[in-house]
């Protein structure tokens, strides 16, 4: 399956695109989705931790993804 994926903050650095294409197989999840990320972008274990959206709205590790989903990853911001 082809997904969009969508990169803010800090993972806009460490990849060096804003977005790209990325392939998984069907029923992938959101955990394995992570997984899958950072083997093929080592440099994202950089980051403690980052949420993930799914066509605009947050989920859950155990959410299933789908044919042409947008995938935001988000990583913490910070601020005053």
């Amino acid at each position: 399956m082809n997904l969009t994926i969508l990169l803010f903050g800090i993972s806009t650095d460490l990849i060096g695109e804003k977005s790209i294409f990325f392939s998984v197989s069907p029923g992938t999840t959101v955990s394995e989705f992570k997984i899958l990320i950072q083997e093929k972008y080592p440099q994202l274990s950089q980051i403690n931790s980052y949420a993930i959206a799914i066509n605009e709205s947050y989920a859950s590790n155990e959410t299933v993804l789908k044919e042409n989903d947008m995938v935001a990853v988000i990583p913490p911001v910070s601020g005053g």
